[in-house]
């Protein structure tokens, strides 16, 4: 088998896999919301710690380099102004059994902390070749949640790691899994923070990863509708990598390769559409070189004790997808922001019915 022939195969799958695909492929139109573009940002020192005690004055936004004006802003407590909910993602798939058991440990070990009393309403969630499953209802008591874990079963995946097309196919169910959930916590109200615990997904890409101009375009197409999808429904994602120190430098760095968001289809690369990458763009982290799980679970969620919601209204477009780079600067330079990567302005692509 070809590689294009797989990485077509991948991508009927993917479409299939969106709910209310039309059969035919003709691109809407979807205009921005008349209220402007919405995003949060955390700000940190450099201890790490949120800073939350700035005004609008603080800030500058910038859109595509250009400062923009702030039309409304609003630092936003969770427990005070809207729910927040934690979806935490064993990866089952992309790590060998020991790694999962460790993994696995070092989640209950989480839920287990502050003497079971979660901060947020969590849910739990395991990928494995058969897809996501989430397995409870979202609860803030740890204790039952690390007892359902305990005794939840994983099955060990049928995947054939030894395959030369392993990757295309761990791939191919991660973007799946990823897809269906975004949809899910397109019905939930506030923010959400989607925690996948995994060393990634395959990037499959390279010099041997030839493109033809269709997938390029269904790949953008991909890249388009969860950015603009995940920034509209409030989902910041986050990945944390179980393996640790023992993880090669070279392989866990490697996503920083995609983080230049594609402006076109021949831009796009398959790691374009990457966890770590994703999570970046979202305004999320992607954590390496840290074996405790527990604790960086906790470093995902400080960015939710409390943040900026900013609105501001956009840059005409002069053309379809047209990507705009946001960047957020603070008067005090020993501070740092954080958040989305960007929008895709006048989008048209096919997006998922609500």
């Amino acid at each position: 088998m070809t590689v294009e022939r797989f990485v077509c195969t991948l991508f009927v799958v993917l479409l299939a896999a969106l709910p209310g695909a039309p059969a035919q492929q003709q691109l809407p139109t979807f205009s921005l919301p008349p209220h402007g573009i919405r995003i949060n940002v955390v700000v940190n020192a450099k201890s790490g710690q949120p800073v939350t005690n700035l005004t609008q004055q603080d800030f500058t936004l910038l859109d595509n380099k250009t400062p923009r004006p702030i039309t409304s802003f609003k630092i936003v407590s969770p427990a005070a102004d809207q729910p927040t909910r934690v979806i935490l993602l064993l990866d089952a798939v992309n790590m060998p059994y020991q790694a999962l058991a460790y993994a696995r440990e070092g989640v209950k070990k989480y839920l287990k902390s502050h003497e079971g009393e979660l901060p947020y309403p969590t849910t739990l969630a395991i990928l494995t070749d058969k897809g996501a499953q989430i397995v409870n209802d979202f609860s803030t008591d740890g204790n039952a949640l690390s007892d359902l874990l305990e005794h939840q079963q994983i099955g060990l995946r049928e995947i054939n790691r030894d395959s030369e097309w392993s990757g295309v196919e761990r791939l191919q169910i991660c973007l799946t899994a990823f897809h269906q959930l975004a949809s899910f916590a397109s019905t939930l109200s506030g923010r959400k923070a989607v925690i996948w615990i995994s060393p990634g997904w395959p990037l499959v890409s390279g010099p041997r990863i030839n493109l033809g101009t269709r997938q390029e375009q269904e790949i953008f197409d991909d890249v388009v509708s969860l950015s603009n999808q995940l920034r509209r429904d409030d989902v910041t994602l986050y990945n944390t990598n179980p393996w640790g120190v023992g993880e090669s430098l070279d392989r866990a760095d490697y996503y920083e390769n995609f983080l230049k968001a594609p402006v076109k289809p021949s831009d796009v690369q398959l790691g374009d559409l990457s966890v770590k990458v994703l999570a970046v763009h979202t305004g999320g982290l992607a954590i390496e070189s840290n074996s405790d799980v527990s604790g960086m679970i906790d470093k995902c969620l400080v960015d939710l004790r409390s943040w900026y919601e900013i609105t501001f209204d956009p840059l005409p477009a002069d053309k379809p997808n047209e990507y705009h780079h946001i960047e957020v600067q603070l008067d005090q330079r020993a501070l740092t922001a954080r958040t989305t990567d960007g929008y895709y302005a006048n989008p048209q692509v096919l997006e998922p019915q609500r």
